[in-house]
């Protein structure tokens, strides 16, 4: 029972994984088109078969595959005894409805836990089931801005374009919705062995705050105590030089070129400064290691800028892997799935979908070697397995189903 992003991202990998999972969605009617709001998150929409547009948008496309929807209308007692009905037959329940919404229909964690003991439930939200903001609403924009994400991203105040960025995509919805996963599982392994299942209570902002990470540490093992608070700094990297964007050699049109360099240790700096030509850097005492050349990156950084405009980027890129220094090209999105790398390792997938001839996705990263993950279910349209599910998990009858749509339930 969840939809947009974090929810879907969740139940997404766990249908990869193998799970029978359903999507409850709203039904259509005269004030909604019912389902997923990101079914309507477009354009892009998936084009049909006559080669129009869809209803279907790509945004929803992305998180929902491997699933089957039904619908049904929750607001309804009806509706909320089939949900019961389902839970009392599931191994987890996963919702993002506002703090004290589900309680309101009677789906809350203490009620459905009385009929399934072995329940593992899932709430997820902005800000968690407690504390003085629970009860805002929660977006991925307004999450990475009060969880300290854009104060750490974009380039710094002091130069052309500076100030706090978003990241480009929603990687606190993302986040929440991978350690979702992680928790659940954890919390099915301790339903297992001991038959009692619990509620997990996900909030986006602590996912956040979980994901400064090394910045989070700085500022807490000594930033806080130095008065010293972690800012933006670009392309670069708070504790490790060099470790950022340059701009190299122009292409032959005379469009500007850049790659990153990715300088982990002290070894590959000095196999750096050997591509570059620059040996005696490595041995400078200010520079021969990273937390020297952190401490001088200002002297440092400009010489090394100046350095790569020398060459161009292939001839960089070329160097620099034959000597095993960490570096890359920056490739658009039209690069990244052209890239042959990536098409080995099979990161897109075709499916069938009923709406169109062919659905190309981007696939899970998980690759099992025992238990592969599955890729037999199009994201579904809405309500597509309404019948099926009724039938398969709750041994519905075709006259209950039929009773249950002429009222509007599903």
């Amino acid at each position: 029972m969840s939809r947009v992003l974090a929810g879907p991202w969740c139940t997404q990998t766990l249908a990869d994984l193998g799970a029978d999972v359903v999507k409850v969605e709203r039904p259509p009617g005269p004030q909604h088109p019912g389902g997923d709001d990101t079914r309507g998150w477009g354009p892009p929409f998936l084009r049909g078969h006559d080669g129009a547009d869809t209803a279907e948008a790509a945004y929803y496309l992305g998180a929902n595959r491997n699933k089957r929807s039904i619908t049904c209308d929750i607001a309804q007692p009806e509706g909320q005894a089939l949900i019961r009905e389902l839970a009392a037959k599931a191994d987890v329940f996963v919702e993002n409805y506002k703090v004290g919404d589900m309680a309101r229909y009677g789906l809350d964690y203490e009620r459905l836990r009385a009929i399934n003991p072995r329940l593992v439930y899932c709430s997820i939200t902005g800000f968690g089931q407690t504390g003085p903001y629970q009860d805002r609403a929660g977006y991925d924009f307004a999450i990475q801005a009060m969880g300290g994400l854009m104060s750490v991203t974009g380039e710094r105040d002091d130069l052309p374009g500076g100030g706090p960025q978003k990241v480009g995509v929603a990687v606190a919805d993302l986040f929440t919705g991978l350690y979702a996963t992680v928790a659940i599982q954890a919390a099915l392994r301790h339903a297992e062995r001991t038959g009692e299942g619990q509620h997990i209570d996900m909030a986006l902002l602590d996912t956040q705050v979980a994901m400064l990470a090394n910045l989070g540490a700085n500022y807490l093992v000594r930033g806080r105590e130095d008065g010293k608070v972690p800012g933006r700094a670009g392309n670069a990297h708070a504790n490790i030089v060099p470790y950022q964007v340059f701009e190299v050699a122009p292409d032959a049109q005379g469009a500007p070129q850049h790659i990153i360099l990715a300088v982990g240790n002290d070894g590959q700096f000095a196999k750096f400064c050997e591509v570059a030509g620059r040996p005696e850097l490595a041995a400078d005492a200010l520079f021969a290691r990273n937390q020297d050349r952190v401490r001088h990156r200002d002297t440092l950084v400009p010489e090394l800028a100046s350095l790569m405009k020398t060459r161009g980027k292939a001839d960089w890129l070329g160097a620099l892997e034959a000597a095993k220094v960490p570096c890359g090209p920056i490739n658009n999105l039209a690069e990244v799935f052209a890239d042959e790398h990536v098409r080995s390792r099979g990161m897109v997938h075709t499916w069938a979908h009923p709406l169109a001839d062919t659905l190309d996705l981007v696939a899970s990263p998980l690759k099992l070697s025992a238990t592969p993950v599955r890729n037999d279910l199009p994201p579904p349209l809405l309500g597509q397995h309404t019948a099926e599910v009724l039938n398969d998990w709750l041994g519905d009858s075709p006259q209950r189903l039929s009773e249950l749509q002429r009222r509007g339930i599903v």
